[in-house]
């Protein structure tokens, strides 16, 4: 069963689930305000992503830009990152799809498309 991680109200996320409901694909919903991930979940959906840290950064979110975190995380080191990234779940790019042999960061239709068809 896929892992569905998004904030309900978050635009990108109602269309990613919308893509999975059109789709038929089964999934569990998690919310990632109410249920943040850990650092241990975030290291290993990092490594098994493949993406640049940067990429689980949500970036366009209040908090990023009030964090200033465009300037702070070139300094940082990766663990630093990821305990960061676990105290917040709205610093989380959204939505994350995780399946057994892989995590998908952000929705791109092509990108899921490649993977779950």
């Amino acid at each position: 069963m896929l892992n569905f991680i998004c904030y309900p109200k978050c635009t990108t996320c109602q269309k990613a689930q919308r893509w999975l409901d059109e789709k038929g694909i089964k999934y569990a919903l998690r919310d990632i305000k109410l249920e943040k991930p850990d650092y241990e979940e975030l290291c290993a959906w990092y490594k098994a992503s493949g993406l640049p840290l940067k990429r689980f950064f949500n970036t366009s979110g209040l908090l990023y830009k009030s964090l200033e975190l465009k300037d702070k995380l070139p300094e940082m080191t990766e663990e630093q990152m990821l305990r960061l990234l676990a105290t917040d779940g709205m610093l989380v790019k959204r939505p994350i799809l995780v399946g057994d042999d892989f995590v998908l960061v952000g929705f791109k239709e092509s990108e899921w498309e490649a993977k779950l068809l």
